[in-house]
């Protein structure tokens, strides 16, 4: 057979560095479990990787197709977060960036300092440390919006990092009148870094556990995706048909088949130090408003007929949408309406909508299920016969943060998806963020390929099923919190959500985008008003208006 080179140096460079990342994949896995599908029955002895580059010591990684190795790596080198200089033991609060002494400055608008509709207005910000030092680097984690509390309008705004201690934040204008701008630090680099660290050496921070029962022999074990090694071995769930990893250390007198719940057993509250924990103060540098060092504010225009829109070179994106007179309005796709009962149900009529998730997506559910005539109001099941409307919910499959519940009702979202004929009268809303933040990016991403891989199979078989993705939302935010419910973990976790299901016939309902604009407080679970848009949003997938 006659032997091919490449011809052209961008492809062989192409092709060379494909084959390294692909060795250094297989390398980096030789001395990590193998995954195998195995039956829950059977025992694993746990494994430490000696790789001297492996920063997940007792979490196992099953190897993965060289399509989804490169996509891994890409999208944890893309959503790699600005590194913060190392501050020396015991840390200085003197020197960590401080919301009272840094502020922000409106730029200039147009000609003349007007600023119209259909304008981007551009903020500089400018972070100091508690001695009122302008910091050199970057990293800080800043969230912006832009609110008229008269008008009931906000939108948020696109930060981004110049990585000397600086930073821009830029909003579009789309109401008349006065538009306030609030930027606030969330966490100061130095914090980021320590939340960096918790999730390589302590994703077993919060400990789950099972029940295992076989007549009146009951034991309980520690369980999780990381189950730090010992000499007790383990009980191996991995899902045999996403490959989705579970671990329980095995009881020492009942098998591994007596498992019968799941429950979240405490947090692990000393992960940090005393001086870490100076890094998560409430009211003095976690989630504090930086002020002006000028007007906070400015008053909006009407749109100059043939105006066309500010362009800015720092922002690549604008935002999904923005609430006026508390209505959320989204900015391309779909037009949003309004719903009362009689129209959700109306909107409904002859159609079966799956839910899938955590508590944020159960919300959606308890919300609609309160307009349906349900049977059992404590099924996850609601049919409204009169209306042929099926609605159903179901949490995602572990890790889950929830009190006990049998392990016969834990199922992967991949598995559930696979389960469905689909069809243009089938509805499947799922949303998974909130209980991963305490783990490897890499489960995250690894859960999101199961899923979509999923979502394009049914997809295939069935091109007329609507497919609606809820993303995370930020948060209030305390010591406890933070350390295992971050914005930050759950910014990140956004990132990789939308860039995984980008290009897809999926619609996204940005619950990161709605809380932040709004201007009530931030709430794991967001307060009605929120809810009751993003049901709006949603049911103007499910029923559009012609033409939208």
């Amino acid at each position: 057979m006659k032997a091919t080179f490449c011809t052209r140096r961008e492809f062989c460079a192409l092709f060379l560095f494909l084959n390294v990342f692909v060795l250094i994949s297989v390398l980096r896995h030789m001395d990590i479990l193998e995954f195998q599908p195995k039956f829950n029955s059977t025992i694993i002895m746990p494994r430490v990787s000696t790789h001297p580059n492996e920063i997940h010591s007792f979490c196992t990684f099953q190897p993965l197709y060289p399509e989804d190795a490169l996509e891994e790596y890409l999208i944890l080198d893309s959503t790699a977060w600005p590194e913060t200089p190392l501050l020396p033991a015991p840390i200085s609060l003197q020197q960590i960036s401080d919301p009272a002494h840094s502020n922000f400055t409106i730029l200039p608008g147009r000609k003349g300092g007007e600023w119209h509709v259909g304008d981007q207005l551009e903020v500089m910000i400018q972070t100091s440390d508690f001695q009122g030092r302008p910091k050199k680097s970057g990293g800080d984690f800043l969230l912006a919006s832009l609110h008229n509390r008269t008008l009931e309008a906000g939108v948020a705004g696109q930060v981004v990092d110049h990585l000397n201690g600086s930073y821009s934040a830029v909003f579009s204008l789309l109401w008349e009148g006065d538009a306030q701008v609030e930027v606030t630090l969330v966490h100061p680099g130095e914090a980021i870094s320590v939340l960096n660290r918790l999730n390589r050496e302590h994703p077993d921070r919060i400990n789950f556990t099972s029940l295992f029962l076989s007549g009146s022999l009951s034991e309980t074990t520690l369980c999780n995706v990381c189950l730090r090694p010992t000499q007790q071995p383990l009980c191996n769930y991995t899902d045999l048909r996403t490959g989705e990893p579970w671990f329980c250390y095995k009881p020492k007198n009942l098998s591994c088949d007596a498992r019968v719940n799941h429950y979240m057993w405490e947090l692990k509250s000393k992960v940090l130090n005393a001086n870490e924990e100076k890094l998560f103060q409430r009211g003095v540098n976690l989630k504090v408003y930086i002020r002006a060092s000028g007007p906070a504010s400015v008053t909006v225009l009407p749109q100059k007929e043939g105006q066309t829109q500010v362009k800015s070179s720092t922002v690549t994106s604008g935002p999904s949408g923005y609430f006026y007179q508390g209505v959320w309005r989204a900015l391309g796709g779909t037009t949003v309406r309004e719903f009362n009962v009689s129209a959700i149900s109306q909107c409904l009529k002859g159609k079966a909508v799956h839910m899938y998730g955590d508590s944020t997506i159960r919300q959606w559910f308890d919300f609609l299920n309160a307009g349906l005539k349900e049977f059992d109001l404590h099924s996850p099941k609601s049919l409204d016969n009169a209306n042929n409307i099926l609605l159903t919910y179901r949490c995602h499959g572990p890790p889950l943060r929830i009190g006990t519940v049998s392990t016969g009702v834990l199922r992967y979202i991949a598995n559930e998806l696979d389960g469905l004929i689909g069809g243009p009268d089938i509805v499947v809303v799922f949303g998974i963020w909130a209980h991963f933040g305490t783990f490897p990016m890499e489960i995250y991403i690894r859960r999101l390929q199961s899923i979509r891989r999923a979502v394009v199979r049914l997809l295939d078989r069935a091109p007329g099923t609507l497919i609606v993705i809820r993303t995370g939302n930020p948060k209030d935010l305390n010591l406890s919190v933070s350390v295992f419910n971050s914005d930050w973990y759950s910014l990140q976790r956004d990132k990789v959500l939308r860039a995984m299901f980008k290009g897809l016939n999926v619609h996204l309902i940005d619950a990161w985008e709605m809380t932040l604009a709004h201007h009530l407080p931030h709430d794991l679970h967001p307060r009605p008003p929120i809810i009751r848009n993003m049901i709006n949003h949603l049911l103007s997938y499910i029923c559009p208006q012609n033409g939208s």
